[in-house]
């Protein structure tokens, strides 16, 4: 075995996630796997996904591989980082990739890691493995888009990698390296369809100031659709899913390629539904209509807000109004809608949650989440707020969605609004369809009283430092 490929995902020690049981396997791990494989390379794949940590170090101890790749994000960190002292034990070289190594490279590489690789991890490890296999962690600033510790301790950062051109000449990901059919399974058993998801694209060239684009930038590279179709047809004939979900950040975001893929799965025969993300500007009545007849059931809209104001500091490059259009259209063609929502951003203040919550009555989507605005180092927003945030613990203990901003509402306001928003809007919903209980709508109605006035009690209370919520500035100042 050249490398190992494994990131740091339990389902089963999120009781969050054990409630939704919507599992998808780490596509990116995937496609870094087949590609290496077609280069001749002999790779692992652990996935952990319905393992434990036991489990992982009981591999690593059986098959000791010289080198262990790592897919890391915010949310798998604290595992992650266990994982690193697992690896080091059998000799192990630990190669981090993902979103959250990027712009955290000193603390993961301070923490036993060995290599950052920046920006997508095909290429860079294709050069990179023959090298650890022939000169280990010496010379490396011939590779680009790496951070080490160089000899003297210091901390190298060498180049950036060229993205991949092409993604069609890319072999598809390495579904058959894992556990598909296990996937399949718990969705089956808890919604009764299965699912699997794609990618058709990679990169989102928007702006929203609080978005991360630290593996694919600011591009937005597309496979052939003939390309893409394929795979879903052998997807189709090899796994036979109920639905697909297509992770694209912006999912037909080129009309032209929309129109031409959707053409291509026509001809193999396929009409799988399937869930997507987009945005309203992407949204005219033909794509809509061709969506439908694709076999789009719900579509993810992120609204973010539904004040103006809020929308244009975030660079979401978006109205309230379009998106209550598009909302509407989208319906109307027999779409599920979705809405994310993000609370708290720099700035908010009362008036515009009211806008929200307006904004979300007038559009009425079938299903909205909210949560509360953090900054994700290395994005605008961070770099706007980086004074003024606060975190709880030390860096190893949690993640950027634990970071808060001094300044704003606190956490108990937003509980009490996110608790105000959903019960108001799902009165409304109630008092416009029908079909509701009296003592439904009269529980709606208290829970909109309960939020609304524990928002104004607690509206002069703002987030600021204490004994557990330390400075990020004063944290550099000791460093």
């Amino acid at each position: 075995m050249d490398i190992l490929l494994t990131h740091g995902y339990f389902l089963y020690e999120d009781p969050h996630e054990q409630q939704v049981m919507k599992p998808y396997p780490p596509l990116g791990l995937l496609y870094i796997s087949s590609y290496l494989k077609q280069q001749g390379f002999s790779v692992g794949v652990f996935d952990t996904t319905f393992r434990d940590l036991f489990a992982f170090e009981t591999y690593v101890q059986e098959h000791r591989p010289p080198v262990v790749g790592l897919y890391t994000n915010m949310m798998t960190k604290r595992r992650v980082l266990q994982m690193i002292r697992l690896c080091k034990a059998v000799n192990a070289i630990v190669i981090l990739g993902g979103p959250d190594p990027a712009y955290y490279a000193a603390e993961y590489l301070q923490h036993g890691a060995d290599i950052i690789v920046r920006g997508e991890g095909e290429m860079t490890l294709e050069e990179l493995l023959p090298h650890l296999a022939k000169q280990g962690l010496n010379q490396l600033e011939s590779i680009a888009g790496i951070v080490y510790v160089g000899e003297n301790g210091e901390v190298c950062e060498t180049g950036p990698r060229a993205f991949i051109g092409d993604l069609s000449a890319n072999p598809w990901p390495d579904r058959e390296a894992i556990d598909l059919p296990e996937y399949l399974r718990i969705w089956k058993a808890n919604h009764g369809r299965s699912s699997v998801s794609v990618i058709q694209a990679r990169g989102c060239p928007y702006t929203c100031t609080w978005c991360s684009h630290s593996v694919f930038g600011h591009t937005h590279r597309r496979r052939t659709p003939d390309d893409a179709a394929r795979e879903v047809l052998w997807i189709k004939e090899r796994y036979t899913p109920d639905l697909l979900w297509y992770a694209d950040d912006v999912f037909g975001m080129n009309h032209r390629w929309l129109t031409e893929y959707a053409a291509r799965l026509k001809h193999y025969g396929i009409k799988i539904p399937f869930e997507c993300i987009s945005r309203a500007d992407r949204l005219t009545e033909p794509v809509v209509e061709l969506l439908a007849d694709m076999g789009c059931y719900r579509l993810w809209n992120g609204s973010e807000s539904g004040s103006q104001n809020i929308l244009d500091a975030m660079q979401r490059k978006v109205t309230a109004a379009d998106v209550q259009k598009k909302t509407h259209l989208l319906q109307a063609h027999g779409i599920e809608t979705g809405m994310f929502i993000m609370l708290g951003y720099k700035g908010e203040t009362m008036a515009d949650l009211v806008e929200t919550v307006e904004h979300l009555k007038r559009c009425n989507p079938d299903i909205f989440l909210t949560t509360i605005a953090y900054p994700i180092k290395g994005t605008p927003y961070y770099a706007e707020v980086e004074a003024d945030i606060l975190r709880a613990g030390d860096w190893a203990e949690n993640g950027d969605r634990a970071l808060t901003v001094a300044g704003r509402y606190s956490k108990r306001f937003y509980s009490f609004a996110t608790r105000w928003m959903v019960s108001e809007v799902a009165l409304n919903r109630a008092q416009t369809k029908g079909g509701v209980s009296w003592r439904r709508k009269a529980k709606l109605w208290l829970n909109t009283r309960i939020g609304w006035y524990g928002m104004k009690l607690t509206q002069n209370g703002k987030e600021q430092a204490t004994k557990t919520l330390r400075p990020l500035m004063l944290e550099k100042t000791i460093l």
